[in-house]
Order: structure tokens, then sequence, then C-alpha cells
């Protein structure tokens, strides 16, 4: 593909595998990020990631996000039935470590404010719900997920449509999938990746993934107090079955994940521990 367009490639660096697999084409300051699961979740994927380079395009225009690369069309490319996106290479820091809860929050902040003026067209969160359903369909017993188990899933995920993918809550275009990950420290700099899920619904939706994140990495409740007043709404209590969603979509996503990729079965087993316990199921 580089060749096209007499940019050399040396040496195809690995930055990280998983969900997607993300490759430095060094030399060439390009990025292929490689659908290598999370396509299931959608019908068109085409469609899907031509949402996220258009949306990522608007927001790196303004300083917020990594933008797709301007050296060659940046996709959506499908090579031997994979599909790809390509992005500019951001040198960033690798050390794994948070950001401070008041970046996070400001960040966060300023990322909505922009996103509340995209004019394109984005799917609505509902769509997200459709996409984990379908994944639930997809799931078998295991040692560590009964019938039972599977079953409560669901249930849990029509329970909660209503107050969630129903919400009477303004809506606005979302990144959808706040992981504190998907956050690139450039310098002095934040900058949001991985728009993979960018939808529109409540704010909720991603003030929740930022929380559920900062627990996953192990921050306390004063560190998400932090969070949530540097972003300035909502409260904690009005978070709680967005939240819930989040903590669900964990545990079925890993759940689908180890029936694919047995190394993470442990990861997933740990995931369906914590979901009984909170649920109380």
């Amino acid at each position: 593909m580089l060749d096209a367009y007499d940019l050399p490639c040396e040496n195809a660096a690995v930055l990280a595998g998983g969900s997607n697999v993300l490759v430095h084409l060094k030399p060439t300051p390009v990025v292929a990020r490689v659908m290598t699961a999370t396509a299931v979740l959608h019908d068109d994927v085409q469609s899907w990631l031509l949402r996220e380079v258009t949306v990522a395009a608007f927001l790196a225009k303004r300083g917020l996000a990594v933008s797709p690369t301007c050296l060659l069309p940046p996709g959506p490319h499908q090579r031997d039935g994979l599909w790809m996106t390509l992005w500019d290479y951001v040198p960033h820091d690798t050390s794994g470590s948070s950001p401070r809860a008041t970046e996070l929050g400001h960040s966060l902040r300023g990322l909505h404010a922009a996103l509340a003026e995209f004019a394109g067209e984005v799917e609505p969160l509902r769509g997200t719900q459709a996409g984990n359903e379908r994944l639930v369909d997809e799931l078998q017993p295991a040692p560590w997920l009964s019938s039972a188990d599977i079953e409560s899933l669901r249930v849990s995920l029509h329970e909660l449509t209503p107050q969630v993918f129903d919400s009477s809550r303004p809506a606005q275009v979302l990144h959808g999938d706040t992981g504190i990950g998907n956050l690139l420290r450039t310098g002095k700099k934040l900058l949001w990746n991985d728009l993979e899920d960018v939808c529109t619904g409540p704010v909720a939706w991603d003030v929740a993934g930022l929380v559920v994140s900062a627990r996953a990495r192990g921050h306390g409740e004063a560190f998400i107090e932090e969070v949530l007043d540097a972003y300035g709404d909502p409260h904690p209590g009005e978070l709680s079955d967005f939240i819930a969603v989040h903590e669900l979509y964990m545990t079925i996503w890993q759940s689908y994940e180890a029936q694919h990729r047995p190394q993470a079965e442990r990861r997933a087993a740990a995931q369906v521990a914590r979901w009984r316990e909170r649920s109380g199921r």
C-alpha cells in the first residue's frame, strides 16, 4: 500500500495487540489500526470506520485527537479479509501512567464541547447495545460462565435499556469509549485516540466510561470525585445506570474474547466474578 505513494516501510513494528492491532509502518510516520476482533460488533464495518475517520479529522484540527494520516488515503481499507485505517504516528509517553484526575475531567469536557459542534451523521448509542446483544447470543457455557450467567447478562442488558439507551437526557456526539488507555500524552498535552465507538447519546455515557476505566486502574473514590469536579457534572449518583452498563459490557466483551482467544480466559473469569458480586446475581 505504501509503495504506491513512494513511502518506505522497512520495519512493521507492532505497538499494541488485542481487539485491534496497531502497527507502526517505520520509518514512515503512519500507524495502521487493524481490526482483529471488534468488527463483529457492526453490520456495516466500512461505514462505521469511515465515521471514525471523519470525526477524528474534525477533532484533530482542534488539537484534541490523533489525526488520520494525510500521507495517503486513511481508509477504511480492506486487505486479506481485515479492515484497517491509517493514522499519524504520534510520539507519546508509553509508561502507562494515568493522567491526573483534573486533566482527565478537563480533557473530556473539552472533547465534548468540540463534539457538540460536529454536524455530520453519527449512529445513536442504541447501536452499541445491538452489538453487545449479538455477542451475548454467541456466548457458550464455560467452566467460569454458566448458562444462567449468560441469561443473566441478557436480562441485565434489557433491564438497563430504558434508563440508558432510551434515556430522555439531552444527546450529542460522544467519543463512545473513553477508557484512559484511549488517551495519549504528547508532552504536556493529552490527545484522544480510538474513536471506533463514536455515537450520539447523553454525555453521562462517556463520563461513566471514564469512571469505570479509572476504577479498573485502581483509583479510589477521591480520585473519581476530582475527575467529576473537573468535568463539571453529572453527580456520581446520576451515573449509576450508565456505570452498570459499562461494567456489563466489559463482562460481555471479555467473555466473548476469552472464547475466541483462550489466553484471555483468566481475565474474563475474574471479570465475570466481579460482575456477579456487583449485580448480586
